[in-house]
């Protein structure tokens, strides 16, 4: 799914005139792993390393002074589980037992052999003073809703699907969706609800594509 929507934010950026990496994370793949015995390791810090050094060149040309950090995930799916944050390949080499347990297996059992690596993207958003990040749904190719999760008990570079969190509905129908009438140019409130929706929008094309590649005889119901 990463590379499919690689896919459509080139066009769209290209489309726009804009840099792809504004609206696409940068990732990588790395499989063969086993985190309980050590296998693989080696081969994961060095994807590790190499992607932190492209954020860090991504930051330099924008002028972003955090510090970049990943996130190691299981490739098959996590469901809150098999997520780790990584600020530096070195951590890696000292990972304790009970964070190679928690990385190697998910849900029911299931053990994690191949992992994405994806640039970590801070965490702007907040509610209630709590950490809070958007999630929009979709029928079809309308936008039809979407919640924030939000957990007190996390920070801006950490996994927020984890027990703790909750969830409070986004309201798209109060938003605001355009600019005020008669109001100074950019005075008026920001426009995020419009822009998580192209987000969503322009995922959901890349679901359609990653569909096509991987089940192109699929049946599809009108």
């Amino acid at each position: 799914h990463f590379q499919s929507y690689e896919e459509v934010s080139k066009r769209f950026g290209k489309l726009l005139g804009i840099d792809h990496w504004l609206i696409n994370p940068m990732f990588t793949h790395c499989e063969g792993l086993d985190f309980n015995d050590g296998t693989g390791m080696d081969g994961l810090s060095a994807q590790v390393d190499m992607l932190l050094t492209k954020v860090r060149r991504k930051y330099k040309e924008y002028g972003i002074k955090e510090k970049p950090f990943v996130v190691v995930k299981a490739d098959h799916g996590t469901y809150g589980m098999g997520v780790m944050t990584v600020r530096d390949a070195k951590d890696l080499e000292v990972l304790t037992r009970k964070s190679r347990n928690k990385m190697g297996v998910i849900k029911d059992g299931q053990a994690v052999h191949d992992v994405i690596i994806q640039e970590g993207v801070l965490t702007q958003e907040r509610m209630n003073n709590a950490v809070a990040e958007p999630v929009v749904y979709m029928m079809d190719r309308y936008v039809v809703g979407g919640f924030y999760r939000m957990h007190p008990e996390r920070g801006v570079d950490e996994n927020l699907n984890a027990p703790g969190s909750s969830f409070v509905p986004l309201a798209f129908e109060h938003s605001t969706q355009l600019p005020q009438l008669g109001a100074r140019p950019g005075a008026s409130a920001p426009n995020r609800f419009y822009m998580y929706g192209v987000i969503g929008r322009l995922a959901m094309l890349a679901a359609s594509y990653e569909l096509e590649a991987t089940n192109p005889d699929a049946e599809i119901y009108d």
